[in-house]
């Protein structure tokens, strides 16, 4: 093999193992400027977006000992990596798609699993972060601060705190 070839196969090996996810995208359309803004964005939430020939991606995922999506390897692809949120990384391309028209999910290689262009795209289109965390600390919340009610409710009732006994 060529030691040019070797060396961006190598590239992407190691972008691709040290990643969590790799988003495939479809940029077919796509200005220059638009997918500078596109990296542009992606960069500030941690991800990088990197154009490759298929055929490299491809060696580099077998390699790599990660799913085959050989068959999602064609046309002008472009691979979206990161450090750890890929919900970042999707709202990002969710946000483009939306306003250029252009941009396209293809599949997607999360923690080893494939997701289909929905399935990553439903990803995108989760809250942010903090709140679902919100979200999960109010429903974990809710059962004390029902109990609290009901014994607030008895208290007023009955018109004071039941006496605690002495032993």
């Amino acid at each position: 093999m060529n030691p040019d070839k070797r060396i961006i196969i190598d590239g992407l090996f190691e972008r691709v193992n040290n990643s969590p996810f790799l988003i495939v995208i479809d940029y077919t359309g796509i200005t220059v400027p638009e997918f500078t803004g596109m990296r542009a964005s992606l960069s500030d939430c941690g991800a990088s977006c990197h154009v490759a020939k298929n055929n490299f991606m491809r060696t580099a995922l077998s390699e790599a000992g990660l799913p085959d999506i050989g068959e999602h390897l064609n046309g002008q692809t472009a691979f979206i990596t990161g450090n750890s949120d890929v919900c970042a990384a999707a709202k990002v391309v969710n946000t483009f798609a939306k306003a250029s028209k252009k941009a396209a999910y293809k599949v997607a290689i999360l923690d080893g699993a494939v997701l289909s262009a929905s399935e990553i795209q439903a990803i995108g289109d989760l809250p942010p972060r903090e709140a679902l965390l919100a979200k999960l600390l109010g429903t974990i919340n809710a059962a004390g601060s029902a109990l609290a009610r009901v014994i607030q409710a008895y208290v007023d009732k009955q018109g004071e705190a039941p006496a605690e006994s002495a032993e």
